[in-house]
């Protein structure tokens, strides 16, 4: 009887669908953003069953913005970290943190050690030429040229919206140099998006191979979080039932 029962039990949790190995995600944003951008993505996980963090970093310095979302990572515990654009520098910076099992970037920097986002971006120049001086160290969009060069796939008027609620980024961010390559022992996964105007996608398909990241393309702006949520989540999922 009880080789009977054991047997029913075997078969009843190989009829179940696999659960996750990892049910948390952080989600780090990026440069002339902050994290409302990743409604549409957190709306789908948390409908699927897992927990979300957004990190709001400050964009005041590599430093800082890695300091702010290892404090998120503290209190998550085992979880996906996921950085869009500026956000991929972060999460490579503070992915070696050990609650981190995966690692997601979206049209994301992937800095090795003692490389920052701006020698990145500058290895095959991208179509826009619109981000410009914002006063005191720091950068913004240009606004009138935002949707077409950030967003140009989001409706005018999200686009629009976000221009003008854009966070400016320091030099010190955009030009500090990565201490950590968290992606050289996490498991990484990329989305290339194909008609990125603010990093080119030549730059996304070099990181991406470099770190060995599972890899997909999207017809995509440099949004792709929100472009794209549908997808977007289901490679973060992936990440998530990967993990050992």
């Amino acid at each position: 009887m009880k080789v009977v029962v054991a047997g029913m039990i075997a078969a009843l949790a190989l009829a179940l669908p696999a659960q996750a190995a990892v049910k948390t995600v952080v989600l780090v944003h990026g440069a002339f953003a902050d994290g409302s951008g990743w409604q549409p993505v957190a709306k789908i996980l948390e409908h699927d069953g897992y927990k979300v963090r957004i990190v709001q970093e400050p964009e005041t310095s590599l430093a800082d913005d890695a300091a702010a979302t290892k404090r998120v990572l503290d209190a998550a515990g085992p979880c996906v970290l996921v950085g869009h654009s500026y956000g991929g520098a972060v999460i490579s910076e503070a992915g070696d943190h050990t609650n981190v099992k995966a690692l997601v970037y979206l049209a994301a920097f992937v800095p090795d050690v003692g490389e920052s986002a701006l020698e990145l971006v500058q290895k095959i120049p991208a179509a826009a030429k619109s981000i410009e001086p914002a006063g005191a160290g720091y950068f913004a969009i240009n606004i009138d040229a935002f949707p077409a060069d950030f967003a140009q796939d989001l409706p005018k008027s999200d686009a629009h919206f976000m221009a003008i609620s854009q966070v400016p980024i320091s030099a010190a961010s955009f030009g500090g140099k990565a201490t950590v390559a968290a992606w050289k022992d996490k498991p990484s996964y990329y989305v290339v998006s194909k008609n990125d105007r603010v990093i080119n996608p030549d730059v996304e398909r070099f990181m991406s191979k470099r770190a060995k990241a599972e890899t997909i393309e999207l017809p995509s702006s440099h949004v792709v979080m929100q472009s794209h949520p549908k997808e977007v989540a289901a490679l973060i999922e992936k990440a998530a039932n990967a993990v050992k």
